[in-house]
């Protein structure tokens, strides 16, 4: 049983893409939802932007070519 470096080979894959809403790269693609903005469904989703105090993040958008 081999629970090292041979196992991490397996973990590829994308979770996150860019948000329409927010432009992070937070939104989960199985979820359907941004972890940042907290964009999940314009029709059943409040206008809202998630946010909290306590976080204080930084916007990074990638440019898109």
């Amino acid at each position: 049983m081999v629970k090292g470096t041979t196992s991490f080979g397996k973990k590829i894959g994308i979770k996150h893409v860019r948000c329409r809403r927010c432009g992070r790269t937070s939104y989960h693609l199985k979820k359907q939802m941004c972890a940042a903005c907290g964009f999940k469904n314009p029709a059943k989703n409040p206008a809202k932007i998630r946010n909290y105090s306590w976080q204080t993040k930084n916007v990074r958008r990638k440019r898109i070519r």
